[in-house]
């Protein structure tokens, strides 16, 4: 008896260190991405990733790294390179959670960075993935803001480059910060991004 007590103690505690260790390396990897060094902070993600096997955040943050820094991007190879490395993130992560409304946002934003980059050759590859992806993300989960969000401000691109009114797509960015007031995320890392951005955006609507 008392020899399986010590054996659960010590899963207990292999446990508790295992975790400890995932909390102070992401908290590292968000550190290095909060001081621009997305390189670092990919590379954090990765290594996390190796280790929590059946974790999908990990994955997903070290796809949205590579992922954000290709917007604005001018070096086309440079680009292909962060979106494809993305890209092979984000499938293992699908592969771990499977119809998960934060995923789908995160391979909208993939679709969307290679459209920003080149409108006229992506826009026709990849726009109607966008739309229809949104559409199953909304069904999964109505009431994540990032999902009203993100959903609103394609939609609101698409009506500028096509010379159409952005107003109407307004209302759900103002829905969408309805949401984001009452969201709470699952633990602490899990996604809670986007809040910042769609304040920016409605408050550009006012104008």
């Amino acid at each position: 008896m008392k020899k399986m007590i010590l054996i659960t103690a010590f899963l207990i505690g292999g446990l508790s260190f295992a975790q400890d260790q995932y909390t102070k390396g992401m908290q590292k990897a968000f550190q290095l991405w909060g001081e621009g060094k997305t390189v670092e902070a990919g590379n954090m993600f990765e290594r996390i990733s190796s280790v929590e096997l059946d974790n999908w955040l990990p994955l997903y943050y070290a796809a949205q790294v590579n992922t954000i820094s290709s917007f604005g991007e001018k070096d086309k190879e440079k680009l292909t390179q962060q979106l494809d490395k993305a890209q092979e993130l984000l499938d293992l992560a699908k592969a771990i959670s499977p119809d998960n409304s934060e995923i789908l946002v995160q391979q909208a934003m993939i679709y969307t960075a290679w459209v920003a980059f080149d409108g006229a050759t992506y826009g026709p590859m990849f726009s109607a993935k966008v739309v229809t992806i949104y559409q199953k993300a909304a069904e999964l989960d109505p009431k994540n803001p990032r999902v009203v969000f993100s959903r609103a401000e394609w939609d609101m691109g698409s009506a500028r480059y096509f010379g159409q009114d952005t107003a109407p797509y307004c209302k759900e960015v103002e829905r969408s910060l309805e949401l984001f007031a009452t969201f709470k995320p699952e633990t602490d890392f899990h996604p809670n991004w986007g809040k910042d951005r769609a304040e920016m955006v409605f408050k550009s609507c006012q104008n």
